[in-house]
């Protein structure tokens, strides 16, 4: 079994090396032809860069060479996580070199790609949430779909936690939710009154599929403990059914909550503790978020701020 290796146009110091590596992946470490065709593509963009330079010897490249290549596929628009990916293949090349004895190090060792941005977490809007979280239920599985989706976005919860919650996590009396978070970390969370309705409906129902000795809060037709992905299963059928704009997820929710709060409040460290965050630097993508709304919010409606392409641009008014 060999790899296909399209290495005509290199130079033959940088062909040969790179065929034998290729060939290496997939008949001694066993990569998938995927895998194989993934660093043949990177390396031979590599060796393509730098046969154009008239570097044909892989012992000779360093550092700076390496550092001028990642500039370069920044240029054509790469970003931050292919430009790891290529550096990644280019490490394990080096990597077989050295053990071939054809090179004295590895160059790309010490390489990092530039940081890609970080993307924007999707948000339900405030309207469109309460739509849904206002339809009503048509059997007992949708009351306890109500109250969990209730729980979640009254509480920011991830999808574990709301998974792993007990009946002795409620205290309904306090309006409060004991949570176990990441790190076995506990925090104590207040739970909203149409959270805590929404419960109330669904404890009364839960008897019916749930036998005495099953702790768990959310259980499934079974009356065994609701899993993740049934839970995320349900969320999109809710979703559909109630008429959802966008597909919803649960990761969704926990963000609209941290992200209506954040606007609301104005008060990150706030939303941090509620988040169960260990680290505020976290948290502080929300403040885009909110930064984004606002940005939305006047550009539809300051009278300095015509957008592009709306009537009055094109009427040069």
């Amino acid at each position: 079994m060999s790899a296909p290796v399209d290495v005509t146009e290199l130079a033959e110091p940088l062909a040969a090396p790179l065929s034998a590596f290729l060939v290496h992946l997939a008949s001694e470490k066993r990569h998938s032809p995927r895998t194989c065709d993934s660093y043949q593509r990177d390396l031979n963009r590599f060796a393509a860069w730098l046969s154009g330079r008239d570097m044909t010897d892989w012992a000779s490249i360093t550092g700076h060479d390496l550092r001028r290549y990642v500039a370069w596929l920044s240029q054509q628009g790469l970003n931050g996580r292919s430009i790891a990916r290529h550096l990644s293949a280019i490490r394990r090349f080096y990597q077989y070199l050295l053990r071939e004895k054809r090179v004295r190090d590895n160059p790309a060792l010490d390489i990092r790609a530039p940081k890609s941005g970080r993307r924007l977490p999707k948000v339900a809007d405030v309207d469109q949430l309460n739509h849904l979280l206002d339809a009503n239920p048509d059997d007992p599985l949708e009351v306890r779909d109500l109250s969990m989706f209730e729980l979640m976005y009254s509480c920011g919860l991830r999808l574990s936690e709301l998974a792993g919650l007990d009946l002795e996590s409620i205290d309904a009396r306090n309006g409060e939710a004991r949570v176990l978070g990441k790190g076995g970390k506990e925090r104590i969370l207040p739970v909203g009154r149409k959270a805590l309705q929404a419960l109330s409906a669904w404890l009364a129902v839960r008897p019916g599929l749930a036998p005495e000795s099953e702790p768990a809060l959310f259980v499934s037709q079974r009356g065994g403990r609701l899993s993740n992905r049934s839970i995320q299963a349900r969320l999109s059928r809710w979703g559909m059914a109630k008429g959802a704009e966008q597909r919803l997820h649960p990761h969704m929710l926990r963000h609209s909550f941290a992200s209506h709060l954040l606007e609301s409040s104005g008060d990150l460290r706030a939303v941090q503790e509620l988040l169960g965050h260990a680290d505020i630097a976290t948290t502080q993508i929300y403040t885009h978020l909110d930064f984004q709304h606002l940005a939305r919010v006047y550009d539809q409606s300051h009278p300095r701020a015509r957008r592009r392409g709306g009537p009055e641009a094109e009427d040069g008014q």
